[in-house]
C-alpha cells in the first residue's frame, strides 16, 4: 500500500472513530467501535483500500460479507422493492425490530444506524432460532452443512420462519430475485459470532 493510501486510510479511520464518539444515544449500539470498525470500507471510499482486520471470521467480517452481498457495500442503495441500505432492510422489518421512528431518509444517510439495525436483527433472529441453532449446528441437513452464521444469514434473506421450515421439511424459500436461503446458509457458514451479545 502506498504512503499516500496509508495516510488517507489513517485519516478516514480517525474521522470514522471521531464520528462514533459524537453519535447520539438513541438507537445506535453502545459499543460501535467494537462492532463497526470496518465503516471505512463499507461506505466505499473514493480510493481503493484493502480490507483490514479480516481475521478469524469474526462478527465484523460476517457483516462486511453480508453488506457486500446485499448491496455491494452501498449504504444508499434502494432496490425496486424498497429494500434499502447496506443490508437491504425492508420497512416492515425495521419497524418490527424497533426502528419505527427512523425515517427511510435518515436510515439511508446514517451508516451507523444501518449497522445497529443489522446487529439488532441478528440478535432477534438468534433468539427466535435458538432451538434450531442448538439442534442443527454442525450437522448436515438436506445436503447443507448447518452453522449458526449460515442460519442467521438465511433468516436475514428469507425470515426465521423459512429457516425453520427448511430445517424441518427441506423447502427452500427464494427471495424476489430468486435467491434461495440455502445459498446464504452455504456462503455465510462458519463465521464466529460469539461477540454478538
Amino acid at each position: 500500500m502506498s504512503k499516500l493510501n496509508k495516510t488517507i486510510l489513517l485519516a478516514l479511520v480517525t474521522y470514522t472513530c471521531s464520528a462514533f464518539t459524537t453519535l447520539g444515544r438513541s438507537v445506535v449500539a453502545q459499543k460501535p467501535l467494537e462492532v463497526f470498525s470496518k465503516e471505512v470500507i463499507l461506505v466505499k471510499p473514493v480510493i481503493e483500500v484493502e480490507p483490514f482486520g479480516l481475521t478469524n471470521n469474526k462478527l465484523e467480517d460476517f457483516m462486511y460479507a453480508m453488506a457486500e452481498r446485499e448491496s455491494s457495500n452501498n449504504p444508499r442503495v434502494v432496490n425496486r422493492w424498497g429494500y434499502m441500505g447496506l443490508y437491504q432492510f425492508g420497512r416492515a422489518t425495521l419497524n418490527s425490530i424497533g426502528y419505527r421512528n427512523v425515517s427511510n431518509r435518515k436510515f439511508l444517510r446514517d451508516v451507523s444506524i444501518q449497522h445497529a439495525a443489522m446487529i439488532t436483527l441478528l440478535k432477534h433472529n438468534r433468539r427466535t432460532l435458538k432451538r434450531q441453532i442448538k439442534k442443527y449446528n454442525g450437522k448436515v441437513v438436506h445436503g447443507i452443512q448447518i452453522t449458526e452464521s449460515g442460519i442467521l444469514a438465511a433468516a436475514h434473506l428469507g425470515g426465521a420462519g423459512s429457516v425453520k421450515k427448511f430445517l424441518r421439511t427441506g423447502k427452500n424459500k427464494r427471495d424476489g430475485l430468486g435467491t434461495p436461503i440455502t445459498e446464504y446458509m452455504k456462503r455465510f457458514s462458519g463465521y464466529d459470532l460469539q461477540n454478538l451479545k
